[in-house]
């Protein structure tokens, strides 16, 4: 049974949570005297709407049960999206709500997707807000009040599975706000980290700072027209690729190296060795592409190839060279990259390089027993051996990504984009990426797609973000009996 005065109580404290982040670039436009009258008005109407929801009051102590924390967790991400999308809408630079919308969910989803033809004409305070909706969203908007919501007797444990349904839910430590605080000191620490770092290499410190929120939240934002291109410096580059990296490795591996300072577990896992394995064979091939069908020298090459591949498979979406223009093939690994992301746990997209390693592994026993028919094969995945319900959940998890980017797919060919556009619009979308190729490429934008593209994009992110069973699973008729 749903508990509707408990749940909206609950994201009220949600809202009042986000009315206090934009204080923050409120405050920042005032010092560099921009307009503050889009925040104003945000923080009224977010704050006042949470305040509004906190009144129905549920004092009921014990945990949310899961099919509330899946509740839960779509309602507060919708209602960020929605609220964030505020301080845009009341801008003058966002055309109508629609944009303002897209440009709020592909931030706190982390994609890096925009509508802006010119993002340089966004005065400072805006500028922060969008690179604050990605670092807010890195980590996730459900994870960051795990740790308050304590305070009104309510477990995290079902909003921590919901919310990271690739990640192995393991509690690092004895209770799960406890878990989210210290995955927050890492975060936190990581960011600093990329700040120094992006000072040292050169850049001012609004731009650190805002390329910090977007580089170890995999968000991809930038403050550049040109993105990355614009600083052309070789140390801002090898920063942000040590940090995409860094960022798509399981924070609970973060954990276990930085707080337990257990170095031989972080170096076996299975997952990070695969994930880092792709990103070098990638690296190889395009590197290999580049110099033999585009004419690269090596230089050139290594340096494109590296960032690119480090960018797209975390789902950051920094472009330094205009991959639009490569040949097919490598065009055509970078999207693959966009499926297979990095490492549950992290703050990047995709399907995750555990879940493709399992796939392989899946495929592989059946190779197997097609060959040896009464022969008896378990997975394994390093020293665990895999239960089937883990398999069947894969498998359904791969179904439903396929069904819902072909669903998508045809609503964007409907609006009358070409079948390209549509399949890498998709893809860089729902697995958080940003650009993607044709009309969606590194030069361009997704302002000028049509209204129907747009909406259907925001779900993609929203859709992705929560990895499909969050979302889909509330559409069900099974979902809402009791």
């Amino acid at each position: 049974m749903i508990h509707t005065a408990r749940l909206l109580h609950i994201i009220g404290r949600f809202l009042l949570a986000l009315a206090a982040c934009m204080l923050v670039p409120l405050f920042y436009g005032l010092s560099t005297n921009d307009d503050p009258v889009s925040f104003i008005y945000s923080i009224a109407c977010t704050g006042i709407t949470g305040a509004l929801l906190c009144i129905p009051t549920d004092r009921r102590k014990g945990d949310l049960l899961q099919r509330q924390g899946i509740l839960l967790v779509f309602a507060v991400w919708i209602a960020a999206s929605l609220f964030g999308s505020l301080p845009f809408y009341f801008s003058p630079y966002f055309s109508d709500f629609s944009d303002a919308f897209f440009e709020a969910a592909s931030g706190f989803t982390t994609t890096g997707a925009t509508v802006l033809a010119n993002v340089e004409i966004l005065p400072r305070n805006l500028q922060l807000w969008r690179c604050l909706c990605c670092w807010i969203g890195g980590m996730g908007v459900i994870l960051l009040g795990i740790a308050v919501l304590p305070l009104v007797g309510i477990g995290g444990m079902p909003l921590y599975r919901a919310d990271f349904p690739g990640a192995r839910s393991e509690r690092l430590m004895r209770r799960i706000s406890e878990t989210a605080q210290a995955l927050w000191k890492i975060y936190l620490a990581i960011t600093l980290a990329a700040y120094l770092a992006l000072r040292w290499a050169g850049m001012d410190r609004f731009d650190a700072l805002c390329h910090s929120f977007t580089t170890v939240s995999t968000g991809g934002f930038s403050t550049r027209n040109a993105g990355i291109m614009a600083f052309d410096s070789l140390s801002v580059e090898c920063v942000l690729i040590f940090f995409m990296l860094v960022a798509g490795i399981n924070f609970t591996l973060h954990y276990r190296l930085w707080v337990e300072r257990r170095f031989r577990r972080f170096i076996s896992d299975v997952e990070l060795r695969f994930y880092l394995l792709v990103a070098v064979v990638a690296v190889l091939i395009i590197l290999l592409s580049l110099i033999v069908r585009d004419g690269f020298t090596l230089t050139t090459a290594l340096r494109n190839s590296v960032f690119q591949v480090c960018s797209i498979m975390t789902g950051t979406g920094y472009v330094t060279d205009n991959y639009g223009i490569w040949s097919s093939f490598p065009q055509l690994i970078l999207l693959a990259l966009m499926f297979i992301g990095g490492c549950t746990g992290s703050t990047t997209g995709g399907l995750k390089s555990s879940r493709i390693l399992l796939l392989m592994k899946v495929i592989g026993r059946e190779f197997k027993r097609m060959v040896e028919r009464r022969g008896v094969f378990t997975i394994r995945m390093g020293a665990r051996i895999i239960p089937e319900e883990t398999v069947q959940s894969l498998l359904n998890l791969v179904y439903l990504a396929f069904i819902t980017n072909f669903v998508s797919y045809l609503l964007l060919s409907l609006s009358g984009i070409d079948v390209f556009t549509s399949i890498s619009a998709v893809a860089a979308c729902m697995f958080n990426v940003g650009p993607g190729l044709e009309q969606v490429g590194p030069a361009y934008y997704y302002g000028n797609l049509p209204l129907l593209a747009k909406w259907v994009l925001s779900l993609c992110m929203l859709a992705g973000r929560l990895e499909f069973y969050t979302v889909l699973v509330i559409f069900t008729r099974a979902f809402w009996r009791r």
